[in-house]
């Protein structure tokens, strides 16, 4: 049962968060929201540790739908980093806030960019896409991210100090403009910069959280030294870039890794 303590784990954080929220919001509905994404991400880990090589995509379609069609779509939420704003401007901890304070805040802390590799639904159309190694080197742009969240938070900001009216509906069509340009554009990188996650290393606002955080994060993968023969293999199927030979947390884009286990998965002396 050793090998099965990291989804039990996961499976507790998430319904310990759930009962806490259910609680104190005296909201059933976050008790079942975060005991459904805590089973969802069990359930992946616990078929990654099966060898199921689809483990990660099953819960990339299983997180990632469920934000997109049922609370985005279907109950109108807008989970985009535009939400937070709006409710940040509100004064209420409610949807897209505890979303941001669990997923991308204090999350980041415990997984690092998990989110990124688990649940994001712009990121789980994109690695649908033919590039999941990236085929050219990363290049030096990622202070674009910083304009788009600028952009993002301006945009909120303008609408209340305007006083402008029905602010929710507009909530509503900015979260499906805002995906379908989210989707245009990364698969438009996706197929200029021949790199799956262009977009989440150059575009993404949301990375301005993550970042940050992930430096601290409690999982990281580390490199037995003693095992490592230095092929290189992990660094190339990495699709973000990162040296996870280096185990020091200055390594070379450090910060960027979602966790997705490719390097684990290819590296012929399970060093990592």
């Amino acid at each position: 049962m050793k090998k099965y303590r990291l989804p039990i784990l996961m499976l507790v954080v998430f319904e310990t968060i759930a009962i806490v929220l259910w609680l104190t919001k005296g909201n059933v509905f976050y008790l079942i929201n975060f005991s459904y994404i805590g089973c969802s991400i069990a359930l992946g880990i616990f078929l990654f540790i099966r060898q199921y090589k689809h483990a990660r995509r099953i819960v990339q379609l299983l997180v990632g739908l469920y934000m997109l069609v049922y609370l985005g779509l279907i109950c109108g939420e807008n989970m985009q980093i535009e939400g937070f704003w709006y409710y940040l401007f509100t004064g209420v901890f409610e949807a897209a806030t505890i979303h941001y304070a669990v997923a991308k805040i204090g999350g980041p802390l415990l997984f690092g960019r998990g989110w990124c590799g688990y649940a994001c639904w712009t990121a789980m159309v994109l690695d649908f896409l033919p590039y999941t190694v990236p085929k050219q080197p990363r290049k030096k742009i990622g202070w674009i991210r910083y304009i788009t969240f600028a952009v993002s938070l301006l945009f909120v900001g303008a609408l209340f100090f305007a006083h402008v009216g029905n602010i929710e509906r507009i909530m509503f069509w900015a979260f499906i403009v805002g995906n379908a340009l989210y989707y245009a554009v990364g698969i438009l990188l996706a197929f200029v910069m021949k790199d799956n996650r262009a977009f989440c290393k150059y575009i993404c606002p949301i990375t301005v959280f993550l970042k940050p955080m992930s430096y601290f994060s409690l999982f990281r993968i580390k490199c037995d030294t003693t095992k490592c023969v230095s092929c290189g293999k992990c660094k190339r199927v990495c699709p973000m870039d990162v040296d996870v030979t280096d185990n020091s947390r200055n390594r070379i884009n450090g910060t960027e890794c979602i966790l997705c286990m490719e390097c684990v998965k290819h590296c012929p002396k399970e060093a990592l």
